[in-house]
């Protein structure tokens, strides 16, 4: 069932695993795994479902508080990026420095076969939970639905080297899914990308960037918490302040 926007708050429990009636505000998760269908919203709601914890691909949107690698349980860390406290550090500025040969193209997202062949790429980073397609995080209309959307296209010598696909709220911006050339590490394609968004984000006057889940334990997405200004959400008490060794281990 796909529901527009002026229902989906509404009715979203009623989609859940173990549905339970609560305050949208409240951010104990006491399910698991909680997620609703929209295909219509708008950026201030956007803002709000980040705030929440929300996460979407495609018309999906969903939190959870763990998952499961192999036969291992990571604990889920939603996580931001206050812009007005970001600052660079001295290895991201490292980062841009070696990439000074990158062109940066940012426009509404669309798959192509260009993007279809990086993702294959992309893909073999992968052990489990490998994905099968793009269309597994974004939905047949991604600059649109449910929300605006752009990509920001990292080229090389006009040869296609990343992308991530970056959700426009009205405070905020948010990561969908980002791929790259696993061939090109040396470059560290998705730190810069984050910092490029970070970046767009800013100049364009966003409170926050959303760069997606991360773990508490050490796990491939520790990259994503090594930024100035960064935040995590308690689920019971709300957004706090990411200190290194305090939560998590990156």
């Amino acid at each position: 069932m796909i529901i527009a926007i002026d229902a989906c708050r509404r009715a979203r429990y009623s989609f859940h695993t173990d549905s339970n009636s609560r305050s949208d505000l409240d951010m104990t998760v006491a399910d698991n795994d909680q997620s609703f269908l929209c295909i219509d919203t708008t950026p201030a709601a956007m803002d709000q479902y980040w705030a929440e914890g929300w996460r979407h691909f495609g018309v999906f949107f969903f939190r959870y508080m763990t998952a499961v690698h192999g036969e291992k349980r990571f604990t889920v860390l939603p996580l931001r990026i206050d812009l007005e406290r970001f600052v660079l550090t001295r290895s991201q500025k490292r980062v841009l420095a070696k990439n000074e040969d990158t062109k940066i193209l940012i426009r509404p997202a669309f798959v192509n076969a260009e993007k279809a062949a990086l993702f294959l790429q992309h893909r073999r980073r992968f052990k489990d939970n490998v994905p099968s397609s793009l269309n597994d995080f974004l939905s047949p209309y991604p600059a649109s639905v449910p929300c605006p959307n752009l990509e920001l296209c990292v080229y090389v010598a006009e040869r296609l080297q990343g992308v991530t696909f970056l959700d426009v709220g009205q405070t905020a911006t948010s990561a969908v899914y980002a791929i790259f050339d696993p061939a090109e590490t040396k470059r560290s394609l998705g730190i810069l990308m984050m910092l490029r968004s970070l970046e767009f984000s800013r100049q364009r006057g966003y409170r926050y960037y959303y760069p997606g889940y991360a773990y508490q334990e050490p796990f491939i997405y520790d990259y994503k918490k090594r930024f100035i200004g960064l935040e995590y959400l308690d689920w019971k008490t709300g957004w706090k302040p990411y200190v290194k060794g305090e939560i998590g281990a990156g």
